[in-house]
């Protein structure tokens, strides 16, 4: 495996897990589960809090709208598909934004 190609499983192993983590910790906390209604309270703080929130967590968050929609609404396979791509592409970008972030700040070589 290329060093590109180990970074870019890294970068979206990471975006995952950041985006699990993010996802979990809101729902420990608010007691519901985190999703894109959070931008529907109109113009308010809570609302432009929820932007950066919601950047680093979508990609979790449209991964479990899709497996549900699959067993609730027996949605197709090629709308699973464009999904998991989008959802796995959000996720290296924000994992690659975490890893320029710690190198950034030393916390990795």
């Amino acid at each position: 495996m290329s060093p590109e190609a180990f970074n870019s499983l890294f970068s979206i192993c990471l975006g995952f897990a950041l985006a699990g983590a993010l996802v979990s910790g809101y729902q420990a906390v608010a007691q519901r589960p985190a999703g894109f209604g959070l931008l529907q309270d109109g113009v308010a703080p809570m609302t432009f809090a929820a932007v950066p929130f919601l950047v680093f967590a979508a990609p979790f968050i449209i991964m479990r709208n899709t497996l549900r929609g699959v067993r609730v609404e027996a949605r197709r396979l090629e709308f699973v598909m464009m999904a998991t791509v989008i959802a796995g592409f959000w996720s290296m970008m924000s994992g690659t934004f975490f890893l320029m972030t710690l190198r950034a700040t030393g916390v990795i070589g």
